[in-house]
């Protein structure tokens, strides 16, 4: 009776439940969503916690196999797996535990061991130059003195210009050339361009410039253009003060006339103009600014003294400072390249060609300067020869006043030194055998 009743009510359950429309009674059908129904032939203790249920969930997802008849405690591990986990824990007990300082700690020392580090440097700098320096008084004025001179014979060591061996044989011809010539004193510098030997007779000897002096105004002047201190186009004006008798035509002008500058500087050396010398003169600062450039480049003799034409021959050089001067211009010294390639390009067209290239033969060059002031005759210039020889040729004759022996005798010695090296030009050594 029982069981009957139970069916029917059960069935007519199920009746009124399909009967009625979506959407209502969601309460208790949730409500028996979250029923577990276990099946009656199976005892409670089958049953799964919840824990249990989700860890075999997600074996099977990972794919992994779960026994149906696997126990619900975990197996108990092997002694030998427990004697490894217990070694692992002595292990991670035996490491003692590393401290990390700070990051603004870090800091601060590392910047006590650059600051130590730095004080001993400068400490041990400090002393190394305290031990060098000697004690200078402010007022004791021979100390500037002494740096000066100093300063000059630096300046003097890196400007020597260094040659080879003398040329024993042309001195020899040229010797024996001027003993016959009694009544003129001859000096001479000669220097081979490619092996740097050289002939000396009197070389360093101080003589009157006369107007070989306008030589090494050429180059201070191309210094200043270089330097940036000239402009060549830039006026200079002709004053009474500067105006001067002797060689050139610019005298004849008006006071005032303005030139350019590097039409003064050409006929200061072309014409051989003394008003225009001058001019330059003036333009790089006068006498002893120029003096003292001189002597930074080395040359022993060359000053300034009074302006030109300079009659009385106060103005002074050599043989040897001249030929050194175009040694060092010859090699790119002193000038920029552009500028000695002027400097040369003016030198070539000196009108008085009485001279040195007197003794030259055909297909050979010449820059040079000449010099004339009666008493003294000189003739300094760069000798290029149609055989890729070249050399520097610096002559200068004292002479009773315009003796015309004095001109003949500076023709012969460009004559022989010309046939010298055209000889010897095909010998690795100079020297003649």
């Amino acid at each position: 009776m029982n069981r009957k009743a139970k069916s029917s009510h059960s069935s007519s359950l199920l009746n009124q439940k399909q009967g009625q429309p979506k959407g209502k009674n969601t309460t208790s059908s949730a409500k028996k969503s979250h029923i577990r129904v276990f099946p009656l032939n199976k005892p409670p203790s089958a049953r799964k916690t919840r824990k249990q249920s989700s860890t075999s969930t997600n074996l099977e997802s990972q794919g992994t196999a779960v026994s149906p008849n696997s126990p619900s405690t975990p197996q108990k591990p092997t002694p030998q797996k427990q004697r490894i986990v217990q070694q692992r824990r002595r292990k991670r007990r035996s490491k003692k535990p590393v401290r990390i300082i700070p990051t603004p700690l870090k800091i601060v020392l590392r910047l006590v061991v650059i600051t130590v580090g730095i004080s001993t440097i400068l400490g041990s700098a400090i002393s190394i130059a305290n031990s060098l320096n000697t004690s200078i008084d402010p007022q004791d004025p021979v100390i500037p003195e002494n740096t000066a001179e100093n300063q000059q014979q630096l300046e003097k060591m890196f400007s020597v210009v260094t040659l080879g061996q003398q040329l024993g044989n042309l001195e020899t011809k040229l010797q024996n050339l001027i003993a016959q010539y009694p009544k003129l004193q001859a000096e001479v510098f000669i220097v081979d361009l490619d092996q740097k030997n050289y002939a000396s007779l009197q070389g360093a000897d101080s003589i009157a410039a006369a107007s070989t002096i306008k030589l090494p105004v050429l180059i201070a002047f191309f210094q200043d253009v270089d330097a940036g201190k000239i402009n060549l186009e830039e006026k200079l004006t002709m004053t009474e003060e500067l105006k001067a008798g002797g060689s050139g035509g610019m005298q004849y002008q008006k006071t005032g006339s303005k030139y350019s500058a590097l039409h003064t500087a050409t006929q200061m050396m072309v014409t051989s103009d003394n008003t225009a010398t001058n001019m330059i003169i003036h333009r790089l600062g006068g006498q002893e600014k120029l003096n003292q450039r001189f002597a930074d480049w080395g040359l022993n003799v060359t000053t300034l003294r009074n302006p030109l034409p300079d009659l009385e021959g106060t103005n002074t050089t050599s043989a040897e400072d001249l030929a050194k001067l175009l040694i060092k211009i010859e090699r790119g010294e002193l000038v920029s390249l552009r500028s000695r390639d002027r400097m040369l390009e003016i030198m070539s067209n000196i009108r008085t060609n009485t001279l040195l290239p007197q003794g030259l033969e055909k297909g050979a060059t010449i820059a040079h300067k000449t010099g004339d002031i009666g008493s003294v005759l000189g003739d300094v210039g760069i000798i290029d020869m149609p055989n890729g020889k070249r050399y520097v040729a610096a002559v200068f004759v004292k002479r009773p006043h315009n003796d015309p022996q004095g001109r003949t005798l500076i023709q012969k010695i460009s004559r022989i030194t010309y046939q010298y090296f055209k000889l010897n030009h095909s010998s690795s050594f100079l020297e003649e055998q």
